[in-house]
């Protein structure tokens, strides 16, 4: 359920405002998110996997306070990144 190193240098490479970038809201709910659709592709087959899904539930807590912690500071950045990942709001 975690990332790989490679596909979180990933992520952290397309999300990051400049180099070596990776404690920015931007990087960090992009990586939340990867980790809540690996999850939520677990949960397909593991139905009854309840200790993961409290897991799950502070992922989403953890995304939405920095999605809200951003849009109180820099809106127009919120909506750019909302719009990348896909989140709907």
């Amino acid at each position: 359920m975690s990332l790989n190193t490679a596909r979180k240098a990933e992520v952290i490479k397309s999300y990051a405002t400049k180099s070596g970038d990776t404690g920015s809201p931007e990087v960090q709910v992009a990586i939340l998110s990867e980790r809540i659709t690996s999850l939520t592709d677990h949960f397909k087959t593991h139905v009854k996997d309840n200790h993961s899904r409290r897991g799950l539930l502070k992922l989403v807590s953890q995304r939405r306070q920095l999605l809200d912690y951003l849009r109180r500071t820099d809106e127009a950045r919120y909506k750019v990144l909302i719009e990348k990942l896909g989140i709907r709001r």
